[in-house]
């Protein structure tokens, strides 16, 4: 059983990480964004605050199951999603979705060498607040834009077209 689970966006850096880290790491990849706002309706309650309402889409409900199951077995559940802030809130959106009862730690890094990998995880962080907060409002314009404004390009323009 390893010690900690490391939870990288894509499947491809998972393997070379895990070489890097070591026999007490696991890495696995969630495959990017695990949440979003639904794409039948707004999703965003804007009466009560913008109040979002984020679903987990079908094709991610597996790795969600597969990434719960994980995490019962580790102590630590590294969250090393990209550093941008759709990285950021993919780490939010993990944690939010793994539940609160675990340790997590946030590590960051903009190269996949064994240094920035291990200097990474030798100084871990909280999960930046900000960056979410940049995500979700830039997500939230999307949504509110293209959700009202795409149907009247469908009726004036071209079928299809998005706003967002």
């Amino acid at each position: 059983m390893s010690k900690s689970l490391v939870i990288v966006e894509s499947p491809a850096k998972a393997k070379t990480i895990e070489k890097f880290l070591g026999k007490d790491f696991k890495v696995v990849s969630s495959n990017g964004h695990i949440s979003d706002l639904p794409s039948s309706e707004l999703g965003i309650n804007v009466e009560d605050n913008f109040k979002p309402k984020y679903i987990v889409s079908k094709e991610k409900k597996e790795i969600v199951k597969k990434l719960k199951s994980e995490v019962k077995n580790v102590e630590t559940v590294w969250l090393a999603s990209d550093e941008d802030r759709e990285g950021e809130a993919i780490a939010w959106h993990l944690k939010e979705a793994l539940g609160p009862k675990h340790n997590y730690s946030r590590v960051r890094f903009n190269q996949i060498t064994k240094t920035a990998i291990l200097d990474s995880f030798s100084d871990p962080k909280e999960i930046d607040l900000d960056l979410v907060k940049a995500y979700r409002a830039r997500r939230f314009l999307d949504k509110v834009i293209g959700f009202e404004l795409s149907p009247l390009l469908w009726k004036k323009i071209a079928r299809g077209l998005s706003a967002g």
